[in-house]
């Protein structure tokens, strides 16, 4: 089985021996996935702001 990162340092798609993991999101299991990563990120990120369950106010001192 083949796996993808997307590399944050170069801005592309890497295989098993890219840049370290440190510099990379992933794995994925495809090339297209992988390519999206940030996409997925912003998404997510979206996602979250907006949950109606999480409320910031109730960490707040």
């Amino acid at each position: 089985m083949s796996e993808f990162w997307y590399c944050l340092k170069h801005k592309t798609v890497e295989g098993e021996d890219g840049c370290p993991n440190k510099d990379r999101l992933g794995p994925y299991s495809s090339e297209a996935e992988a390519s999206r990563a940030l996409e997925k990120v912003e998404e997510r990120n979206d996602a979250w702001d907006h949950d109606p369950n999480w409320n910031d106010e109730d960490l707040e001192d």
